[in-house]
């Protein structure tokens, strides 16, 4: 009783043996090549989801932070990440620019830009990442191709 069970479980749960069962003929009179069914299309699965940042976060990066406009895109071939970003408050943003140039300190409404060492492609494109400059830190940036 036990292994009929297992092997009705088995039929009942492979996707074929619902058009098996119907294209055989229950009757003398009723022919197979009548039945016809379509068979299941494979929908492709997306390696990654990229989805971004929330609201949010977007929200309290620029109110902390005085940054808005935050991407990360793959350059040369995949070899470098850059990160950009827009300054939104200068002030606030002062942290981002105090290792790059203290000659130059940052405008609003300017977008500034820097990049990281990629060597050996291990950051992808649809990879979620986080980016940390002193005491920065912004996290859940999608990286685009």
């Amino acid at each position: 009783m036990k292994k009929q069970l297992i092997a009705l479980a088995l039929i009942a749960s492979t996707p074929w043996s619902a058009a098996a069962v119907a294209a055989s003929p229950a009757s003398p009179t009723t022919p197979a090549a009548t039945t016809t069914h379509a068979a299941p299309t494979a929908k492709p699965v997306p390696r990654r989801r990229a989805a971004g940042i929330s609201g949010s976060a977007r929200q309290y990066y620029a109110m902390t932070w005085g940054v808005d406009q935050l991407s990360v895109k793959l350059a040369e071939s995949g070899q470098l990440v850059r990160f950009n970003y827009r300054v939104i408050d200068a002030t606030k943003a002062g942290p981002l620019n105090e290792k790059a140039s203290k000659a130059m300190p940052p405008e609003d409404g300017k977008t500034y830009w820097m990049v990281f060492s990629n060597k050996g492609k291990h950051v992808k494109a649809g990879d979620r990442v986080s980016v940390a400059i002193g005491q920065v830190r912004i996290d859940g940036l999608i990286v685009q191709n």
